[in-house]
């Protein structure tokens, strides 16, 4: 056997040695990372996260395998779904909107690297030890949502000036829920606001705790955005309009479905930053080691169909701090 032979199949006999690298696999020759997104209800959400990992070099279908799963916005169904994931040895898992998701990623594996995004409060949840050193292996991004309450109540105020009650409709079995309404709470007593709480837990009790809030006398509503409330923005916004209830939200999708006001980060903007941490994570980072971060935009998107239906005047002073406005 002629020596440069030899070693063409030496090589090769080693390579046939070596195990794969862990959460990698070849794809026409080039090196593959498998990206798992785990969500509680379908959106274009992991859409966001595909088209700026594009932008950043991974593309789905030469150098990259990005596995989704949906819960359908059934969250008994995110334990299995998450540990469904862990089983294709993924470099990198996506939890998507909420604190849910994050759980039960963590709950599945210690060791995939994960990136949350938009949970309400981390630490309370205990999801991370603390923003600045997440630990193990988990980092992402909050969604900052208990202090922004008493801002979306000032935004409220321009629209029903004098208001005595706001109905606060929340899901209590989102990890946040109370915190954010603790915050709530306290900007509403600066105020001299009374604060009715509306609990809703699944689909079937949106429309009577929404008429609680007239029948208690409340002026208007705000949401404690949750997944399962956001899943159900199109039927908050109709009903709240149809009882004559200005609503503040927490995320532009209320208002594209017909709510009145929605103030909060940009959860586009969110998404493109977490496609950027798991671009991170695959060039070497460790989670443990990236700071969990807080948004850094928030916008404001008033619906000035609602606003008619409703007869309400939008305040030229709010109008000129929108960043939409949606005719």
């Amino acid at each position: 056997m002629r020596r440069r032979e030899f070693i063409a199949l030496l090589s090769g006999s080693l390579c046939s040695l070596m195990p794969p690298r862990s959460g990698r696999a070849q794809y026409e020759g080039r090196l593959t990372s498998r990206i798992a997104y785990l969500a509680l209800l379908p959106g274009q959400d992991s859409a966001r996260v595909k088209q700026r990992l594009d932008a950043l070099g991974h593309v789905e279908g030469k150098n990259l395998v990005f596995d989704f799963r949906s819960a359908e916005g059934r969250a008994e169904r995110l334990p299995a779904l998450a540990a469904e994931l862990v089983q294709a040895n993924p470099d990198v898992i996506v939890a998507g909107f909420g604190t849910l998701t994050a759980e039960a990623a963590r709950n599945a594996t210690k060791t995939v690297p994960i990136v949350f995004v938009g949970v309400g409060d981390p630490i309370g949840a205990g999801i991370v030890r603390s923003l600045n050193r997440p630990g193990a292996n988990i980092t992402g991004i909050t969604g900052q949502g208990a202090e922004l309450g008493g801002k979306r109540l000032q935004l409220l105020e321009e629209f029903t000036p004098g208001i005595q009650m706001v109905a606060v409709l929340m899901n209590p079995e989102t990890p946040f829920a109370m915190l954010s309404l603790q915050e709530l709470r306290s900007a509403a007593e600066l105020r001299g606001i009374r604060v009715k709480v509306l609990e809703v837990r699944a689909a079937e009790q949106l429309s009577s705790s929404i008429e609680e809030a007239t029948s208690a006398g409340a002026g208007a509503l705000m949401i404690v955005e949750d997944p399962l409330l956001l899943g159900l923005r199109s039927q908050i916004a109709t009903l709240a309009t149809a009882l004559g209830l200005p609503t503040v939200y927490g995320s532009r999708e209320f208002a594209e479905a017909g709510g009145l006001l929605s103030y909060g980060p940009d959860r586009r903007q969110l998404y493109r930053r977490a496609a950027e941490l798991v671009d991170k994570i695959l060039k070497g980072a460790k989670p443990a080691d990236i700071p969990v971060e807080q948004p850094t935009k928030f916008e404001l998107v008033i619906n000035l169909k609602t606003a008619r239906a409703l007869r309400l005047k939008v305040p030229d002073r709010v109008l000129a701090l929108a960043d939409e406005v949606i005719e």
